[in-house]
């Protein structure tokens, strides 16, 4: 399949759709290309139930939530979508006065042609780190071994361990504490890397008798044939070993994240991601974008508000290689009639 395209967005997560919608104001079509087989990104395939507070205007929404949100705002636009792929080559096929055209192939045979490309893959390809020194524990999923929360009612009665010291196991610590019937919560020592706030609340819960904090500790067996029916812990300093009752074992240790084909298209990295200017969030290459948790520069935070910032400004510039020349038509939404045409809210 052939495909010309004025932006291809490589990544359906939460920048990915609202690049679409920032092309739709400026009359830009978009082509996104994803290896997972939904929108939505690590939101929608990692913590869809997360809670999400930091999106302007918006007090709390689940990360699906949010997701669906996007769904719903770029509706008006037309773009093409195509998951369960990802992009294999990127090849420069013209240069027409210093304005790049690249054609980008998938995994499934797509040829796309474009003068902008933009990669909003998120941490690029990642797959969940796994409990040290326990053979297979994926033989326990769904039954007892989970690495992400997609179902809150999974928790509700149950006696769940939580393994992690990041943002992701406070957060579940806090949130699962409303419907489980016990929470303990698992780390190798009594420090977080987690917000200080929801590491308060953590503390609070643990006061409060709903959550067991067991630190030192870390884990050292699995029990159960079919099902999880207890995990056995080691302590870090006295190394005695303990065996308690437990029905879900949640591992939020983090990904093992990997930029995949990325790192074979000569593009300038920083820190394992890739390097932008802050101008237009353009890399070394001509045409070619990163925006969101991809991309690094000075004073990068990987913030979902701060990739929705990237991609509004590199639209602009997109605008300018599909029609060189011409001034990027600016409006607010609020009382432009030409933009409220185009989202449907004005006849």
């Amino acid at each position: 399949m052939k495909i010309e395209t004025d932006i291809l967005v490589i990544g359906a997560g939460p920048v990915g759709l609202f690049t679409v919608f920032e092309a739709g104001l400026l009359g830009l079509n978009c082509t996104l290309i994803d290896n997972l087989d939904k929108v939505g990104g690590q939101c929608s395939e990692l913590y869809p139930e997360k809670p999400i507070y930091d999106i302007p205007g918006v007090p709390m929404q689940t990360a699906q939530e949010h997701v669906d949100a996007l769904k719903a705002q770029i509706e008006p636009f037309k773009y093409d979508l195509h998951l369960s792929q990802r992009v294999e080559a990127i090849e420069a096929i013209d240069c027409i006065e210093g304005i790049t055209t690249w054609k980008v192939t998938s995994s499934e045979g797509i040829e796309c042609i474009t003068k902008n490309i933009f990669i909003a893959a998120g941490a690029g390809s990642f797959e969940p780190r796994r409990p040290p020194n326990i053979d297979d524990p994926d033989k326990f999923i769904d039954s007892g071994v989970s690495y992400a929360v997609r179902s809150v009612e999974k928790y509700k009665d149950k006696n769940v361990f939580i393994f992690g010291g990041g943002d992701s196991a406070l957060d579940w610590t806090v949130e699962l504490a409303k419907v489980a019937k016990s929470v303990s919560l698992v780390h190798r020592r009594d420090e977080f890397r987690g917000a200080q706030h929801t590491e308060a609340q953590m503390r609070d819960l643990v006061k409060n008798g709903r959550v067991d904090l067991l630190t030192p500790y870390q884990i050292e067996s699995i029990n159960g044939d079919n099902a999880v029916t207890g995990v056995t812990l080691k302590n870090f300093d006295t190394k005695e070993s303990v065996t308690k009752e437990a029905e879900e074992l949640l591992f939020l240790f983090g990904l093992n994240k990997k930029l995949g084909p990325i790192l074979e298209w000569d593009l300038d990295l920083d820190q394992k991601k890739i390097a932008v200017n802050t101008e237009n969030f353009e890399t070394n290459k001509d045409g070619i974008f990163a925006v969101g948790d991809i991309n690094n520069y000075p004073g990068k935070l990987d913030l979902i508000l701060c990739g929705f910032h990237e991609t509004t400004l590199a639209v602009q510039k997109a605008f300018q290689r599909v029609n060189p020349g011409e001034r990027v038509p600016f409006g607010y939404t609020t009382s432009n009639t030409k933009l409220q045409k185009k989202l449907g809210v004005l006849d």
